[in-house]
């Protein structure tokens, strides 16, 4: 339990240090566990550390395990951080508190019907494919004002945007680029940066970073 402890508090520290040096508060930052593939053996520990907030890639994966660990400890907030089929839209928005996948007009109706039907709307965030990469999920920025114009119309509230950046690459101009969107658009929230770049994810804007290896540890 120690050993998710310090990792929890290392990455904290670096949180701090990085807004410390933007000139930011460190809570306006959100660090969000990735939990996915991690079993409740291996997420317990960071609960116990004082984590509250975990990152999912798949519906079907959460459900298997969240309603448990959330039946143990009440005041767990899930974000859906992966892609999210429309089928699977009323399922995602029973489940999680926040969703940052959302990226096409099909999903904007789905979450939008399944919002209704719930009586509750998790927070929502546009994924943008800010690297313009064809095999990677996520509106194309030219695509960004029609996509929020039509959320609004269809009675959704989007709070911010998300996005991965092109691997390999640095990071730093993706995320200024994405800052600048949210900016543009009138959005306060911004879901970038993982374990190899939340740093300058926060330097640059970052309200929600999502880290997996720096807090489960790399596998084995």
């Amino acid at each position: 339990m120690s050993e998710a402890a310090d990792r929890l508090a290392d990455v904290q520290v670096h949180i701090a240090d990085a807004a410390k040096r933007a000139q930011r508060r460190t809570d306006e930052i959100c660090l969000i566990a990735v939990s996915k593939t991690h079993d409740a053996g291996a997420i317990r520990p960071l609960i116990a550390a004082g984590q509250r907030h975990f990152g999912e890639n798949r519906v079907q994966e959460a459900a298997a395990k969240w309603p448990e660990l959330r039946s143990e400890t009440s005041d767990i907030v899930l974000h859906l951080i992966g892609q999210l089929q429309s089928n699977k839209a009323e399922e995602a928005v029973t489940l999680f508190d926040a969703i940052h996948s959302l990226d096409r007009s099909s999903l904007v109706q789905a979450i939008a019907k399944a919002c209704q039907k719930a009586g509750k709307q998790p927070q929502l965030f546009v994924q943008v494919n800010i690297g313009d990469e064809e095999q990677k999920g996520g509106c194309a920025t030219r695509d960004l004002p029609a996509l929020l114009a039509e959320a609004k119309d269809a009675g959704l509230t989007i709070a911010g945007l998300m996005a991965i950046p092109p691997a390999d690459i640095e990071p730093a101009p993706f995320f200024a680029l994405l800052d600048e969107l949210a900016e543009r658009n009138g959005l306060p929230l911004r879901s970038m940066g993982m374990s190899g770049d939340y740093e300058t994810a926060v330097m640059l804007g970052a309200t929600h970073v999502r880290v997996g290896t720096a807090l489960f540890g790399s596998r084995g």
